[in-house]
């Protein structure tokens, strides 16, 4: 029987796709819309500063690929750690298999389409792969990864990101292997540094390093062929309670998309997707019932337990802190009335009011688990005590809006991007059809500054 990791390379180097279904080139371009909107949004932050600032140190005359789709181009697997990282650093990007799939795998197969001159087409395709590589890694493990203290986002990603790079690069399947294994070995990024500024740069080391690894094995570098699958391997490293299943046939990649199951969810909120159910929850309650925030006297959530491990910040003093608490969540809510970036500072997370908010909020947690979306709850709730004796309760909310089972209209994904792009140098609704017409592409070497 093949094992786990041959089968994977097979798959791409020779996809086999069958005729890519049109719901499936739909989800991947709205991956790259947002991520791309999102990239851009967060090219001021601390983060990417930094990021920009150890790429110049290396005083590289590599010019392969650009950084942050501006003129100032940089080797690929730079411009993938840049781009990656911008794509992260708000928390605004797309969910998907546990983690963030788009802010990964859009920032390497650009960076390394536009090193080999790729059509949008086959950026497109080679995104998918990657997808469909972390799905089938993903649905693998029966625990939950945040909970055991990995990231999905970084270990998951970065082998599908080189399968994604490794098939744009035209590698065999023998190479393929070999990059697949040393992607597994470059994998990390730990659930403890959430809320700092590591955690943006989980996706920013995930898309360079799946360059990295295609790089060291077009020299010859040479890697396990059962990485993935062996006793001492990836999922077992990953898996310290053995549950995970090392051992099953692939089975119908490329004919089957896992895609159109999982699909995307595009977030409305640049905040942890651990808080979304419950911000719409206190939106929609205060909304219904004309609440002011003097109303309230109490706010209780009910979330699931790993959603609950990934909030660990409860008096958040910054704007990056509260990304990660639930008490600044249902907080912005309340005295805002919305969940923006403009309400993701430091000075707002200060003020009397929100602090004041955050603690009439209590959390607690459910023992169920989403069949989808398996690091939620079925269902979260949020009720509201008000000081009046009236108790505003939400019931059981599935999906946040911008779920791939509640997604959000185009036209709120083209404001979502519109925004984040307000204030780039460019045309953002130049940038936003090429990108809404990905596969029709000739290149991706976006032109959105005319």
């Amino acid at each position: 029987m093949t094992g786990l990791t041959a089968a994977l390379a097979q798959f791409a180097s020779q996809p086999n796709f069958a005729p890519l279904p049109a719901r499936a080139v739909e989800i991947v371009q709205s991956g790259f819309i947002d991520t791309i909107g999102t990239m851009l949004a967060g090219r001021e932050e601390p983060v990417v500063r930094i990021a920009l600032s150890m790429v110049a140190d290396k005083q590289s005359t590599v010019r392969e690929a650009s950084l942050l789709l501006g003129p100032a181009l940089a080797s690929a697997s730079d411009a993938a750690l840049v781009n990656a990282t911008a794509g992260h650093a708000l928390d605004f990007d797309d969910v998907a298999l546990g983690g963030h799939p788009s802010t990964v795998l859009v920032p390497a197969v650009l960076a390394a389409g536009q090193h080999v001159g790729a059509t949008g087409d086959q950026v497109l395709r080679a995104y998918l792969i990657g997808y469909e590589v972390w799905a089938e890694l993903f649905v693998r493990e029966k625990d939950a990864y945040h909970l055991k203290g990995w990231h999905p986002t970084a270990v998951l990603g970065t082998v599908g990101a080189s399968a994604a790079v490794a098939h744009l690069y035209g590698m065999s399947a023998a190479q393929c292997q070999h990059v697949i294994a040393l992607a597994a070995s470059m994998s990390s990024g730990l659930v403890a540094n959430f809320g700092t500024m590591t955690k943006p740069l989980h996706a920013g080391r995930a898309a360079a390093c799946a360059i990295e690894a295609v790089r060291w094995v077009h020299k010859g570098l040479t890697a396990a062929p059962d990485a993935l699958e062996h006793a001492a391997g990836y999922l077992s490293a990953l898996s310290p309670h053995g549950e995970v299943d090392r051992t099953s046939a692939v089975g119908d990649l490329g004919q089957r998309f896992r895609i159109l199951d999982s699909g995307l969810s595009i977030k409305k909120y640049p905040t942890c997707y651990a808080t979304h159910r419950v911000i719409d929850g206190v939106l929609d309650l205060c909304a219904q019932h004309r609440v002011r925030l003097q109303d309230v006297a109490e706010v209780h959530t009910h979330i699931g337990f790993a959603q609950a491990s990934m909030l660990r910040n409860h008096q958040p003093q910054t704007g990056l802190e509260a990304k990660f608490s639930m008490e600044f969540a249902v907080a912005a809510s309340l005295v805002r009335g919305k969940v923006g970036l403009t309400e993701l500072n430091d000075d707002f997370v200060q003020e009397a009011a929100v602090k004041d908010t955050m603690s009439k909020v209590k959390i607690s947690t459910v023992d169920t688990q989403c069949s989808i979306e398996p690091v939620f709850a079925m269902h979260d709730r949020v009720q509201l005590q008000l000081h009046n004796g009236t108790l505003l309760d939400s019931g059981d909310i599935r999906f946040a809006r911008g779920n791939a089972m509640l997604p959000l209209r185009d036209a709120d994904l083209q404001a979502k991007f519109m925004d984040c792009v307000q204030g780039a140098p460019l045309d953002g609704a130049l940038l936003f059809s090429q990108l809404s017409h990905l596969s029709a592409q000739a290149d991706v070497r976006f032109a959105p500054n005319h």
